[in-house]
């Protein structure tokens, strides 16, 4: 990437990317989208009244831990596990007790949980869309094409059930794939075991971390690094700049390409900005980082702007390409053919082609096919393989999306014919109904993607 100019907005800055960007997600992203979720400090206080229903026990553990002007979280976490533990074991069929059921059952099969961590995870399960924000949501479903993978510090799940990716926790970390991952580098509410919050947990994950470093390491010199949900004065962010630049030195052609790499959108309510600016961050008593930053409440145009960038690949084909070069690799029920003509395969399920453009066309995807990728050719607007659609026939009892795909490709054929017969098919379902319970209150696409 080049040197920052001042002036610049976010449709330039983003068009100089070379390669698919990388998200760092922190709470302030299930702040701006979830009802009732929390930040560290909300976490924690809210934890602490419901076991006391004393508001201000919670803020004598926070005075005692306000250590060289910045409270100390992973303390006050610490102090509060100790009572929360204690108390539930005291009570073990109070307010709890389901809790307190689960802690038992997993002691007897010798999983050690703490009652802490377990109730974390139930407070942060089956969180709600806020309506105000579905359809700047929806501009953010646009982005999986051009994201390669996301780090993220928050335990929810909000972040894998949009975009999709694998989630990694712990050690699975180190078995990543580059595209296509969720590094859950702080734990997930689906393994309470691997929830880092208290003052030993991030004792342990100093220690264990320097192998996920240098995969992180990687990720920052070969990507664009978008930070959402954070602020300036954000501890993670200056834990993250600190570590990286404890191993770039940074005066080097590799620190500046770093620093231009990483973008930090703060918050800023009801700013419309679209404008980089520089912005000086101190990680150390001599060191300061200059990185970019733009500062406002328009995410949808971030979002508009990273789903139009335009790269050589798709993020989501080097993803299938992967997948199917994993298989490969792990052996199996795969036959594997190198040859310089398409022509010369069988119809396989899977090809991993490498060649001459040429002889690597498509040949043939089968309406059922088309029906399980239909989300990801509109997102891809992927006219070519929708104009396969001619060499088929859709049958009148088959349900197919014609309406979306003839938009994309208008090249089709049959159009008038197909449209009439999925009208006729949508028209039997719905008179078929009746006033059963069939019917759910969702008013949007991605509250029905969130419904389990």
């Amino acid at each position: 990437m080049s040197t920052l100019r001042i002036g610049m907005d976010i449709q330039e800055f983003v068009s100089q990317f070379k390669n698919h960007p990388v998200l760092f997600i922190g709470s302030g992203f299930s702040l701006r989208y979830l009802k009732n979720s929390f930040n560290w400090n909300e976490l924690l206080q809210h934890v602490c009244y419901e076991l006391t229903e004393n508001k201000e026990m919670y803020l004598d553990i926070k005075s005692k831990n306000y250590i060289n002007g910045e409270y100390k979280y992973e303390e006050i976490a610490t102090e509060i596990e100790k009572i929360f533990n204690e108390k539930l074991q005291k009570d073990r069929d109070g307010k709890f007790k389901e809790i307190n059921d689960i802690f038992y059952e997993n002691m007897n099969n010798e999983i050690n949980l703490s009652r802490f961590k377990i109730y974390i995870t139930k407070l942060l399960k089956d969180k709600i869309i806020r309506n105000d924000k579905q359809s700047e949501l929806n501009e953010l479903l646009k982005v999986r094409k051009n994201i390669g993978s996301i780090i993220t510090t928050n335990y929810g799940t909000l972040v894998e059930k949009i975009f999709e990716f694998e989630p990694l926790v712990g050690n699975n970390i180190l078995l990543s794939n580059p595209y296509g991952s969720v590094y859950k580098i702080h734990g997930c509410i689906s393994s309470p075991e691997d929830i880092i919050i208290t003052k030993e947990d991030y004792k342990l994950f100093e220690y264990k971390y320097d192998l996920i470093r240098a995969q992180l390491l990687s990720l920052f010199i070969h990507n664009p690094i978008i930070f959402l949900g954070y602020s300036v004065s954000d501890s993670n962010i200056q834990k993250i700049l600190k570590t990286i630049f404890s191993y770039v030195s940074s005066n080097t052609e590799l620190s500046k390409k770093i620093r231009d790499n990483f973008l930090l959108v703060e918050y800023e309510e009801n700013s419309t900005s679209e404008a980089i600016v520089e912005h000086d961050i101190r990680i150390d008593e001599n060191v300061t980082i200059r990185i970019n930053k733009i500062k406002t409440d328009n995410y949808t145009t971030i979002y508009k702007t990273l789903s139009e960038l335009i790269l050589p690949v798709s993020a989501m084909d080097i993803r299938k390409v992967q997948k199917a070069w994993n298989e490969i690799r792990a052996g199996g029920n795969i036959e594997v053919s190198i040859i310089d003509n398409l022509d010369e395969l069988k119809n396989n399920q899977m090809i991993l082609a490498v060649g001459s453009r040429d002889n690597i066309k498509y040949e043939y995807q089968p309406a059922k096919e088309m029906m399980q990728n239909y989300f990801e050719i509109l997102d891809k607007s992927n006219e070519k393989l929708i104009e396969l659609l001619n060499k088929q026939t859709i049958n009148a009892s088959q349900y197919f999306p014609i309406y979306a795909f003839s938009k994309i490709c208008y090249k089709l054929e049959r159009v008038q014919k197909y449209k009439k017969q999925q009208v006729k098919k949508i028209n039997e379902y719905f008179n078929g109904i009746g006033s059963g319970n069939y019917q759910k209150n969702h008013s949007n696409i991605l509250d029905i993607f969130l419904d389990d």
